[in-house]
């Protein structure tokens, strides 16, 4: 199998990686709160876009493909920001298994 070439200059989105962390709320509960692992530059690229109506309103659903630089850690669960768009990371898997790139199947938030 051919390994995919990727240009560099496709990395041109510079994204900052965030994980969630849990804090007791003193009522059995939890607050959830993010904060920034790392900042690197990747590939965004829209993939499908959604809309649906349901209860008395329209929701939008885009999925995103992200590519970016093979780096440890990433999973399903967290997200990437790209200025104030947020992205929630469904799925991690490296495309050739050959450690160079990661591609992230991800949902936009917020829309």
């Amino acid at each position: 199998m051919r390994a995919e070439f990727i240009d560099p200059g496709a990395f041109r989105h510079e994204l900052s990686l965030e994980a969630a962390a849990l804090t007791p709320d003193g009522a059995g509960g939890h607050i959830e709160s993010w904060s920034e692992v790392a900042t690197l530059f990747a590939r965004v690229e829209p993939v499908s876009a959604t809309s649906r109506f349901g209860a008395d309103q329209t929701l939008e659903t885009v999925s995103h493909r992200i590519t970016l630089r093979h780096r440890d850690g990433i999973a399903s669960g967290m997200r990437l920001r790209l200025r104030g768009r947020v992205f929630s990371i469904l799925t991690v898997h490296d495309p050739d298994e050959t450690r160079r790139y990661l591609v992230c199947r991800a949902r936009e938030e917020g829309l």
